[in-house]
């Protein structure tokens, strides 16, 4: 447009600029006033050229009006009806206003900011007898803010509720007494209709600044404003006072309420520097500086792992500014993890099936006696206390994980007991087990977005809820249901309990399963009988819920080992199941729901989320995100050995990485031209962290792998300091996805 049309005016290219967009208030003016200052925040970080600007428009001088200024000593009620006249631009009652403010106020006839409001206060008997103006609340004020309690979001989101009373004149000669009071109970009546009929939004808080050398602020005290404290005081030196005056009773609320993140609405980088960058860069802060923290954070704990915060900073600048992150009001667990989850989004489009397991585990901070803000995590007795995490999970239907959909945490309350009865007649709202249908909920989130991809939301036993089934069943577009069935929950099938309908179906086929070995049983390879059918669940007693169609896959042992547990699954799905091929499949899927205790055994035992001394439960739930980041990232690592054992580990190492790995590794200074396989790379870096790699072995696991990044990050700077080899500027990165396009098989 600048080009085309060299003449334009700034005024002009903003209200072009508003129309393209559809930029408009809430009273569906144009917002030319911030789009020209977007345009010349633009300018200055040279984004775009502007065409010079134009004459600056010079207000005119106050016009001379001849003013009644009688003088007025009586009471209140003698006065007679005292009301606010709105002032017009242009009108007499202008050019009244502007004379009253410049010969009586101390601050004289200068220009209002922003969106104001003037009134004249005015009597019938007696004229005018001051004025009055609103405008738009202070950008930021420190008394104001945390007298509010709202975080930044909210805050730019709900000022426009707040307005500020920027002029207040009672005329000399006046001497009413209560007349200021008086005044100000009738603007806060007033005002609200009159401001949103102008700019279609309501006020719900009133905010003053006196001058405490001129007035002690009597009138504001006398009409119930609350002084909250004082201005900094840097424009003229001066500290002001603050008065607030709350329209509403719910005023609180309203102005914290944070605007709702809807995933996938912000921009991906083009080029990312690092791993890290690609993973926040969509992080809702309007601190740049919080971002870059953040990622400098997740890289300093993902190359240690297993080290303390001070370990990991290395230095205690970079140690007190991780403390200081954790502890920062605008920082949550949500506002870390959601661009995580967005960059989650993207990988999961690059595939027809993903499974979303969630599950529930237990964080221990017992031997922190001084960590405030926990609840007990087991029973009464024991007296553990810690932090309840609920997760979800994306999985691959090979096991890689691409990332984290939701994460839930919470301290139990200790004074609350109830019994089981009581606890049954709570809706599920009031429950804990409500945890899964707001992770299920979160799952129809990403659905929506990938609508080429099919996700199955997976529980366990626990999960056995019907409130889930119903909410799955109630969206035939949204994600699938996944969940392994609890005995003791009796449901029936025409009535006859579940289990025994599915036991007096035909066995569809014997099939062997391989039962890996734990700490409480052998390796074993087991004969299980399958069967499969269509059943319709009903509601509990209690419940006005409609009846749930479903599909139940029964796995049973017919025969066990003496003094072993036969192996028993009931599983639930609302994925269809026709075939044998079919239940064979929903077997393999929820055999992959294992993935997620591994996520959370790398969590505790490879972060070591559980040693965190962070003094708070906020604190350390803020830090629990960022470790559940790097717990993927490591888990991510030997899966991805494994799914693509042949591909180039250009993939995942940095070129220093890799190289830095084969010389320590063979003991040599000689590096090959092209880079080794996944699988080999893994390997090495196993052997590292003490994978022996004998036959029976296996490939490496999440924890000699965690142990290996650490060993690898001192290699590379041993590497860089004897070969003067370029930092990685991708510090262990990948591209879009998992996979560079032009490498992919």
């Amino acid at each position: 447009v600048i080009a085309s049309v060299p003449e334009i005016s700034r005024r002009a290219l903003s209200r072009k600029v508003c129309e393209w967009l559809d930029w408009r208030s809430a009273n569906g003016a144009l917002q030319e006033g911030g789009c020209r200052k977007a345009l010349a925040e633009l300018a200055r970080r040279g984004a775009v050229e502007l065409p010079a600007a134009g004459r600056a428009i010079v207000r005119q001088p106050t016009c001379a009006v001849e003013l009644k200024e009688s003088a007025v000593a009586l009471p209140l009620e003698a006065l007679g009806t005292v009301s606010l006249v709105v002032v017009e631009a242009g009108s007499e009652d202008a050019k009244r206003w502007r004379a009253l403010l410049d010969r009586h106020h101390y601050l004289g006839d200068k220009p209002l900011c922003g969106a104001q409001l003037r009134y004249l206060i005015r009597s019938a008997p007696y004229g005018d007898l001051g004025a009055l103006a609103f405008t738009s609340a202070s950008w930021a004020l420190k008394a104001r803010d945390k007298y509010i309690g709202w975080r930044e979001s909210a805050r730019r989101r709900n000022l426009q509720r707040v307005v500020s009373n920027a002029r207040f004149l009672i005329r000399p000669g006046v001497d009413v007494p209560n007349l200021a009071s008086h005044v100000l109970a009738l603007a806060a009546r007033q005002l609200p209709a009159d401001w949103e009929a102008r700019y279609g939004v309501r006020p719900v808080l009133l905010e003053t600044f006196v001058d405490p050398t001129r007035f002690p602020g009597c009138c504001y005290r006398a009409a119930n404003w609350q002084e909250i404290g004082e201005t900094a005081g840097k424009r003229d030196g001066v500290a002001k006072l603050v008065f607030v005056y709350p329209l509403v009773p719910q005023w609180k609320e309203q102005l914290c309420r944070e605007p709702a993140i809807v995933l996938g609405s912000a921009a991906r980088p083009l080029a990312p520097a690092n791993w890290a960058e690609e993973e926040f860069a969509t992080a809702r802060w309007h601190d740049k500086r919080l971002k870059d923290r953040l990622c400098t954070l997740v890289q300093d704990f993902f190359h240690r792992s297993q080290a303390s915060i001070p370990e990991a900073c290395e230095g205690k600048a970079r140690t007190m500014a991780a403390y200081r992150f954790l502890n920062n009001r605008e920082v949550d667990m949500q506002a870390i993890l959601t661009p995580h989850t967005e960059a989650t989004i993207e990988r999961i489009r690059q595939h027809r099936i993903v499974l979303a397991p969630q599950d529930t585990t237990t964080l221990d901070y017992t031997h922190h006696p001084q960590t405030t803000g926990l609840g007990p995590i087991n029973t009464r007795k024991d007296k553990t206390v810690g932090l309840v995490l609920h997760d979800t999970l994306a999985l691959t239907l090979e096991g890689t994980p691409l990332g984290i959909l939701d994460a839930q945490c919470w301290q139990r309350d200790p004074t609350t007991v109830r019994t089981g009865n009581e606890r049954k007649k709570l809706p599920i709202e009031e429950k804990e087990s409500h945890k899964w249908l707001q992770s299920f909920r979160k799952v129809a989130e990403v659905q929506k977005l990938c609508p080429d991809t099919l996700l199955v939301s997976m529980g366990d036993r626990e999960s056995d809820v019907y409130e889930l089934f119903h909410l799955a069943a109630s969206d035939p577009q949204g994600p699938k249901l996944l969940i392994r069935a609890e005995r003791s929950r009796q449901r029936k099938v025409d009535e006859q309990f579940l289990w025994d309908h599915l036991d007096a179906q035909p066995v569809a086929k014997e099939i062997e399963l391989a039962v890996p070995r734990s700490t409480q049983r052998k390796a074993r390879q087991a004969d299980v009988a399958l069967r499969f059918a269509r059943v319709t669940l009903r509601p509990p007693a209690a419940s006005s819920l409609p009846p749930v169609d479903v599909w139940a896959v029964y796995l049973l042992e017919s025969s066990p080992p003496d003094e072993v547990e036969a192996i028993e699954w009931m599983l639930l799905t609302t994925v269809a199941v026709h075939t044998v091929e079919d239940a064979l499949e929903r077997v393999r899927w929820y055999c992959l729901r294992w993935g997620i205790e591994v996520f959370h055994r790398t969590l505790k035992s490879g972060c070591r989320i559980e040693d965190r001394q962070l003094g708070t439960a906020r604190r350390l739930q803020n830090c629990l995100a960022i470790d559940m980041v790097v717990a993927w990232r490591v888990y991510h690592l030997t899966m991805l050995g494994r799914e693509l054992p042949n591909h180039p580990c250009s993939a995942f190492f940095e070129e220093v990485e890799w190289k830095a790995l084969y010389c320590y590794h063979h003991k040599t200074t000689t590096t090959p031209e092209e880079p080794p396989t996944m699988a080999e790379a893994v390997r090495w870096l196993g052997a590292l962290g003490g994978h022996l790699g004998r036959r029976r072995d296996g490939a490496p696991g999440t924890e000699v792998l965690w142990r290996g990044l650490q060993l690898l990050d001192m290699a590379v700077q041993m590497y860089l300091l004897f070969t003067a080899a370029a930092p990685p500027e991708n510090w262990r990165s990948y591209p879009e996805g998992y996979l560079p396009f032009a490498q992919a098989p």
